[in-house]
């Protein structure tokens, strides 16, 4: 027969909240952190893999190949574990940082070139035909309308990233929500009422992320 003899203790959970809120910062900032070098990254790659040189195409299609090939953990401990076994060492944020801004890079870049394909070439030779530069063309013509067919893609990254912050805690980091919470978790062995709370915050960060995108969307994309 079941036994359940649990007893809840929401009340010491709900003191270790302003923690727990400012490991949510953290988080929050990483995830974002990640998606600007992620965005930034994605732009060079699709233009690379779009350009005539098979060295730069080579080398962003293997990024983005390696990138939504192969899992965000293993990426995260090579970065973490596998320089520090060559001598280079870095702290436990910037590997998980530098992991989340590969995948997101490689994600993003997939993403870049079906929004690209999505722009008319006809707009591109025209705008060649007044004069415009090829950078001027994509800054002025082809970013904007990409971005455009790309946004809620990107909202979706954005999202996927601050889940996968949660990875940190396994490279040792203490200050996002993820090892805050589990910084408590040792100490009390409370564990449902712990990850449950994390697991809310995460949640209503997730939905803030997506409320704030569709107002931006609205703003941005009425016409």
């Amino acid at each position: 027969m079941f036994d359940f003899d649990y007893t809840f203790q929401w009340r010491s959970a709900l003191r270790a909240l302003p923690d727990m809120l400012a490991g949510a910062w953290v988080t929050f900032e990483t995830a974002a952190l990640s998606m600007i070098f992620g965005v930034l990254i994605a732009l060079a790659l699709t233009v690379m893999r779009e350009g005539k040189q098979p060295l730069l195409r080579g080398v962003a299609n293997g990024w983005v190949s390696i990138a939504r090939n192969t899992p965000s953990l293993f990426q995260i401990y090579i970065l973490y574990f596998g320089l520090g076994s060559l001598g280079l060492h870095v702290s436990s944020w910037v590997a998980l940082l530098a992991g989340i801004t590969f995948n997101n890079a490689g994600y993003l870049a997939e993403n870049f070139r079906g929004g690209l394909k999505a722009v008319p070439t006809t707009q591109m030779r025209a705008a060649r035909s007044l004069g415009m530069s090829a950078f001027q063309t994509y800054r002025m013509i082809v970013i904007p309308q990409l971005l455009r067919v790309v946004f809620y893609p990107l909202t979706n990254q954005m999202v996927w990233a601050v889940l996968m912050t949660s990875l940190g805690v396994i490279v040792g980091l203490n200050n996002d929500l993820t090892g805050v919470t589990q910084d408590y978790n040792v100490k009390t062995f409370r564990t449902f009422e712990y990850f449950a709370l994390a697991a809310a915050l995460y949640y209503v960060i997730a939905k803030a992320i997506v409320a704030l995108a569709r107002l931006m969307a609205w703003r941005l994309f009425r016409y």
